[in-house]
C-alpha cells in the first residue's frame, strides 16, 4: 500500500501532515483533558482550585520544556520512535489517573507524565514536519497542523464533559487513554521521517538543493547548544518573550479556566465546554488563514494584529460572561479567529533567524518560554479566583500583556547586534543570515 501511494501523482507528504495532524489533535485532546476535571475533582476530593491548577501548571512547564529535548531526541532517534514512547506513557498515565486518591498522584500523572510525553507531541513536531517535508506551501502547511490544537478540542472538549457528567470524570480519564492507543498503529504503518526514505524531495524543492545532513550529537548537547545560540539573540527574547505571553493568555488561562468561569456565571459544564469547543472551530478557520498568510505578509505585522485583537478580546470577556449570550459569541469569534494563529508566523520567524535545520530544538525552547507563561497564568488565576472568588483580575491582566506583546513583536528582526556565536555548539547549530519576512 506505501509503495503504490509513494508512487502515485499525489505527493506523500500530504499524508504525512495528514498523520501529523492527528497525532497532534489527539496530543491536544490530552492536554485539554484535565479543564474538564477541575469542577469533578473538587466534588469528589474536596481538593480547592489552587490544588488542582497546581498540577496543570506542572502539567503545562514540562509540556514546554520537553519540546526541545523531544526535538533532539527526534534528530538522534527518529520521530516515529518519540511519538510512539510519548503515546504509550500518555495510555499508561491516564489509566492509572482513575485509581489515584491524593493531589502528589495528580501532580505526579497528569502533571508530570501527561505533561512530557504531551510535550513531545507539540508545535515543534509539527515545525520539523512541515520543514523535513514542504519547502513551498510550507507556512500554510505549519498553519494547518497548528490548527489541529483547536480541532482537538473541538473533537474532545464536548466528548469529555459528556462522559465526566453522564460516567464520571474517570471515563474521560480513559477515554484519553483509549485515543493514545488507537493512533499508534496509523503512526508504524503509514508515518515515514524524511522525504528522502521513499525517494521523494521536500515539496517545491529544487533537484539541485540538497537536504542539510546533521551530525548525530548527544540530545542534551544538542538541546542546551540551541538554548545558547537563542540567548545570545536579542530576537530570540523578543521571539520568547511574546511567545510567553501568548501562553498565558491562551493555554494558561482560558483553556484551563474558561469552563469555571463560565460556570461562576451559572452556564452549564457541558455548555461551557462547547463554548470552548467553539473557540477551536473558529481557531481551524484563524490558524489556517495565519499559515497562507504568512508566505505572503509580513509576519512582524501579522503577529503585531494578532497580539493587539487578542487583547482587546479579553479586556472584553469580563463583561461579557456577566451579560448576554450575544456578546460571549462576539468574544468567541474575535478570540478564536487568533488563537493560536501566533504561531505559523512565530515558528517561520524562527527558520529564519536560525535556520531551517535548527528549527525544532530553537523553536522548542520558543514553545517552552509559551507554556511557562501557560503555567504561570493556569496557577496564578486559580489562586486568584480562590483568594477573590472570581477570575477578572486574571482576565483585564491578560488583555493589558497582550497589548504588550503586540509592541514586542515589531522589534523582531530589528536588531544589529546579533552575531554568530562563538565556539562552544555543536556544528549544525549555526544561525541563518536569510532576510526576515
Amino acid at each position: 500500500m506505501l509503495a503504490k501511494l509513494t508512487r502515485s501523482r499525489f505527493y506523500y507528504g500530504w499524508i504525512i501532515a495528514g498523520i501529523t495532524f492527528l497525532i497532534l489533535l489527539v496530543a491536544a485532546g490530552t492536554r485539554s483533558t484535565p479543564t474538564v476535571l477541575i469542577v469533578p475533582l473538587e466534588h469528589e476530593f474536596g481538593w480547592s482550585d489552587a490544588t488542582i491548577s497546581l498540577a496543570i501548571s506542572i502539567n503545562l512547564v514540562l509540556y514546554g520544556l520537553a519540546g526541545p529535548f523531544a526535538a533532539a531526541l527526534m534528530q538522534r532517534f527518529g520521530l516515529r520512535r518519540v511519538v510512539l514512547g510519548a503515546f504509550l506513557l500518555v495510555a499508561v498515565a491516564a489509566s492509572l489517573t482513575t485509581i489515584m486518591h491524593s493531589p502528589w498522584q495528580l501532580d505526579l500523572l497528569w502533571g508530570g507524565a501527561v505533561g512530557l510525553a504531551s510535550g513531545a507531541l507539540t508545535t515543534v513536531f509539527a515545525a520539523i514536519v512541515a520543514n523535513r517535508w514542504f519547502v513551498k506551501r510550507r507556512g500554510l502547511v505549519m498553519g494547518i497542523l497548528t490548527a489541529s490544537n483547536a480541532a482537538g478540542q473541538l473533537v474532545f472538549l464536548p466528548l469529555l464533559a459528556w462522559l465526566a457528567v453522564t460516567s464520571g470524570w474517570r471515563a474521560s480519564a480513559l477515554a484519553t487513554a483509549g485515543a493514545a492507543l488507537v493512533i499508534i498503529p496509523l503512526v508504524v504503518l503509514l508515518f515515514r521521517e524524511r522525504p528522502q526514505q521513499i525517494g521523494l524531495r521536500p515539496y517545491g524543492a529544487s533537484p539541485e538543493e540538497n537536504e542539510t545532513v546533521q551530525e548525530a550529537t548527544n540530545p542534551l548537547t544538542a538541546a542546551f547548544s540551541g538554548l545558547l545560540l537563542g540567548l545570545r539573540s536579542t530576537n530570540f527574547w523578543l521571539l520568547a518573550g511574546s511567545f510567553f505571553i501568548c501562553g498565558a493568555t491562551t493555554n494558561g488561562l482560558i483553556n484551563t479556566h474558561l469552563i469555571p468561569a463560565a460556570m461562576d456565571h451559572g452556564i452549564p459544564e457541558v455548555t461551557a465546554a462547547s463554548m470552548l469547543a467553539l473557540i477551536g472551530v473558529f481557531d481551524l478557520i484563524g490558524t489556517t488563514v495565519s499559515g497562507w498568510l504568512s508566505d505572503r505578509l509580513n509576519n512582524r505585522w501579522l503577529l503585531c494584529w494578532y497580539y493587539g485583537l487578542r487583547g482587546l478580546s479579553l479586556l472584553l470577556l469580563p463583561y461579557a460572561l456577566g451579560s448576554s449570550y450575544l456578546s460571549l459569541i462576539v468574544f468567541i469569534v474575535f478570540y478564536g479567529l487568533d488563537w493560536v494563529a501566533t504561531v505559523p508566523p512565530t515558528s517561520r520567524l524562527t527558520a529564519d533567524l536560525f535556520g531551517k535545520e535548527n528549527v525544532g530544538v530553537v523553536f522548542g525552547w520558543i514553545v517552552a518560554a509559551h507554556q511557562l507563561g501557560a503555567a504561570t497564568a493556569a496557577f496564578s488565576a486559580g489562586v486568584l479566583r480562590t483568594i477573590l472568588g472570581s477570575y477578572q483580575v486574571s482576565f483585564l491582566s491578560a488583555g493589558i500583556l497582550s497589548l504588550i506583546a503586540a509592541g514586542m513583536v515589531i522589534r523582531i528582526g530589528r536588531s544589529r547586534s546579533d552575531k554568530a556565536p562563538r565556539g562552544g555548539l555543536t556544528p549544525e547549530l549555526k544561525p541563518n543570515t536569510a532576510s526576515i519576512s
